[in-house]
């Protein structure tokens, strides 16, 4: 199945390739994504363009670049990270944490695994997310700037961060400080955040299992502390038991949600690849979540439409993908969220989550699960 999922993973790459990206106001060497397929005028533009989801675009092309090392790839890393600091106009930074983590994520990544040249960028990124630190206010870190509101969007991924850049006792401190404030103790999984006076937010969204995942993960192979390696075992079953009934990640949306249960199923493959194997229950675990991220797989790729030779994925990979169109309403930016378009499947959102997917399925096939 290792050949199929590269497959997989490669077609959904080069629709993503082909649909979304273009040239940054004709910019010659650069290259961004447009946020919706088919796009309007602003989109087009670039007017549109949502930092957040072309971090998750780079992640991506680093993720490809791994699975199938070629100049091109490597290249088009490159090009996306020099237009992702021109379009945002004031360089690399912007006023919300998490979607600062998301790029540095990336970043970080194509540095440490590809020699890409990013230090200058990881290193304002880093410094941002490290002096934001507020335990006298009741974080952790805020959502955005400004803000008095912490949360496991912004903290997950800013400590997956520091702990890659070698800030270890601050990913460790924020691993606590969400395990201590925003586990809910009845399913073990992890709500959205706090407000000042400990007023919590419970909405239960699948990228947070994920970040806190990826989080105690990197923690766990980095320290060795058992406190980490029991923290995923327990997250593991929650996600199971709760978030994917018949084995598959459950729900999904578009604008901000479509990239939900991709980066669910990116952190779950690092955990089935990464998680020391030192006991049965690291074994049960790393087992789990492999099999939780192919049967995900499987589904979204069943239920996907085939435009022109090239897959289409569904917003809730259970149900069939819709054709969008440009007659049901549009992405729109509002309270700091992007809202979905009418036909989810419209926004690069959605088919980055199936990308990301496609190349989780690939990593833990690679590691050869499903084990006999």
């Amino acid at each position: 199945m290792q050949d199929s999922w590269s497959a997989r993973a490669d077609a959904a790459e080069e629709a993503v390739v082909s649909r979304h990206l273009r040239r940054l106001w004709a910019l010659p060497g650069t290259t961004l994504g447009v946020v919706a397929w088919p796009a309007v005028r602003r989109e087009r533009l670039f007017l549109s363009w949502h930092y957040w989801w072309q971090a998750h675009l780079l992640d991506c092309a680093v993720d490809a670049l791994e699975r199938d090392p070629t100049p091109r790839r490597r290249r088009r890393i490159v090009k996306l990270a020099r237009s992702h600091r021109l379009r945002n106009l004031s360089g690399w930074t912007n006023n919300y944490y998490d979607d600062m983590a998301w790029l540095g994520i990336a970043l970080e990544r194509a540095q440490r695994m590809h020699f890409i040249d990013n230090r200058s960028a990881v290193q304002a990124l880093e410094s941002q997310l490290f002096d934001a630190w507020a335990p006298e206010a009741g974080g952790g870190i805020p959502w955005r700037k400004g803000s008095n509101f912490y949360n496991a969007p912004a903290n997950g991924p800013a400590g997956i961060m520091l702990a890659r850049t070698g800030k270890l006792w601050r990913a460790q401190a924020t691993a606590d400080w969400i395990d201590d404030t925003l586990r809910d103790v009845h399913t073990n999984l992890i709500v959205d955040g706090i407000h000042p006076g400990g007023e919590i937010e419970r909405n239960v969204y699948s990228y947070c299992q994920g970040v806190v995942l990826g989080l105690e993960t990197e923690l766990a192979v980095r320290l060795g502390s058992p406190r980490h390696r029991n923290r995923t075992h327990r997250l593991v079953d929650a996600i199971d038991e709760h978030l994917a009934p018949h084995g598959v990640i459950d729900g999904g949306g578009g604008g901000d949600g479509g990239l939900f249960n991709g980066i669910l199923a990116r952190y779950l493959a690092l955990t089935a690849v990464m998680l020391p194997w030192e006991s049965p229950a690291d074994i049960r675990a790393r087992e789990i979540a492999a099999q939780l991220v192919l049967t995900s797989a499987e589904s979204a790729w069943e239920n996907r439409l085939q435009i022109e030779g090239q897959p289409l994925f569904g917003h809730d990979w259970t149900t069939q993908a819709q054709l969008p169109g440009l007659g049901g309403g549009i992405a729109t930016f509002t309270g700091g969220t992007v809202r979905s378009s009418g036909i989810p499947e419209r926004d690069m959102s959605v088919q980055l989550g199936g990308w990301m997917l496609m190349e989780a399925a690939h990593l833990v096939s690679a590691a050869g699960y499903p084990r006999r």
